[in-house]
């Protein structure tokens, strides 16, 4: 599982002179791995920090508190891959997970005590994990990781899509619900529960959801979790939808409508619309992410509205907003193999708005869409 990205992962550090490296972004973990703790309510409350990675020599070392053994047990089968399992949880001592990470730590290390080349994302590095590497590898030379390995994530491999397309195909679940359930006097939390019930019905397990569900009257309406808002006759609704499956991030956004969408509803809808699929006609290899940007938002200037105070769009993988963004400073290239979504709107703050999101596959000669949530008019 993800040999390919651990791959990738060793040709870049040989081309710098680097044979062992702690990798410490959950994130990173996730890509290098397919390992993804099961979180739903914050960190695991027994391991001394989250799940770290040790590599030295090819081998990539997965250490893990006792509670996540069997989710991490794939990695044992694999040729470059290990896991090693520190104590967290037990009834017969007091809670340890600090001081049993530190010892376990401090013993991998042990053996890596000659000079050299140490790679280490420092920016996830806990405390305790940097006082054990400095006490046992105080001489050497230690070269911060932090940022290599975004470049290598945009370029999705076929078993990081076949995640991806999971993940929305369970959003599309949701919209449907959406779509047929919103009605003036349902609050937002009223939609958002019956969406969420939806979707792990559906994936058979508990799926995280993000993102806004927002009644358009609020006048902060761009976006937001959802609260008791009523929705009110002549309103609308935009619901952004993420879910978290396998460690891998969806989106996606649709707009809905309590009753008939009157006049201005329908041009804010058809010009939103519009913006989307001319955004998505400038995709293919060699387009850079702020030309996008610009032309999306000087698309809605051009209709006569605020152009959106957000990114037109972002990429989507372990995390929920990957590189490359679309967004005004970002001259990255697309490149085949990048999965991005593309998010206009347009907002009349406390009164209504209208965002419409998509996703796409960039290919080599154009985009293949990856979502196909309806997002029409009714």
């Amino acid at each position: 599982m993800h040999q390919e990205q651990r791959k990738r992962t060793v040709d870049l550090l040989k081309q710098h002179g680097i044979n062992r490296a702690l990798f410490t972004d959950p994130h990173t973990i996730t890509w290098l791995t397919g390992f993804a703790p099961p979180i739903q309510t914050g960190s695991n409350l027994f391991e001394g920090s989250p799940p770290l990675i040790w590599y030295e020599d090819g081998q990539f070392i997965l250490v893990v508190v006792n509670n996540y053994a069997t989710q991490a047990a794939h990695l044992d089968q694999d040729s470059d891959g290990k896991v090693i399992i520190y104590m967290g949880y037990t009834v017969q001592d007091p809670l340890s997970g600090i001081p049993n990470l530190q010892l376990t730590m401090r013993e991998l290390m042990k053996r890596s005590v000659a000079r050299g080349k140490v790679g280490i994302e420092m920016s996830h590095c806990t405390l305790l994990v940097s006082n054990a590497m400095q006490e046992i590898l105080p001489a050497m030379e230690f070269v911060p990781l932090d940022g290599w390995l975004e470049p290598l994530r945009m370029i999705k491999t076929d078993e990081e899509l076949v995640k991806l397309r999971q993940n929305f195909a369970l959003i599309e679940v949701g919209h449907a619900v959406a779509r047929k359930i919103v009605k003036p006097g349902l609050r937002e939390i009223d939609v958002w529960s019956e969406v969420h019930g939806a979707i792990e019905r559906e994936a058979g397990c508990r799926v995280p959801l993000g993102n806004d569900c927002i009644v358009g009257y609020r006048q902060q309406n761009i976006g937001g979790w959802p609260k008791a808002h009523e929705l009110k006759a002549d309103d609308s609704l935009i619901v952004d939808l993420s879910t978290i499956l396998h460690g891998y991030w969806s989106d996606s956004c649709a707009t809905y409508f309590a009753t008939e969408p009157n006049a201005t509803h329908k041009k804010l809808h058809q010009t939103v619309s519009e913006a989307l699929d001319m955004a998505r006609s400038l995709i293919k290899p060699g387009v850079k992410a702020n030309h996008i940007d610009q032309q999306t938002r000087q698309f809605i200037a051009d209709a006569g509205y605020n152009v959106y105070r957000h990114h037109t769009g972002h990429g989507v993988g372990v995390s929920g907003h990957e590189e490359p963004r679309i967004v005004p400073y970002n001259e990255t290239k697309l490149q085949s193999g990048m999965v991005i979504m593309l998010e206009p709107g347009i907002y009349l703050p406390g009164q209504t708005g209208v965002r419409l999101e998509d996703a796409y596959l960039v290919t080599a000669d154009g985009a293949e869409q990856l979502t196909h949530h309806d997002k029409r008019l009714p």
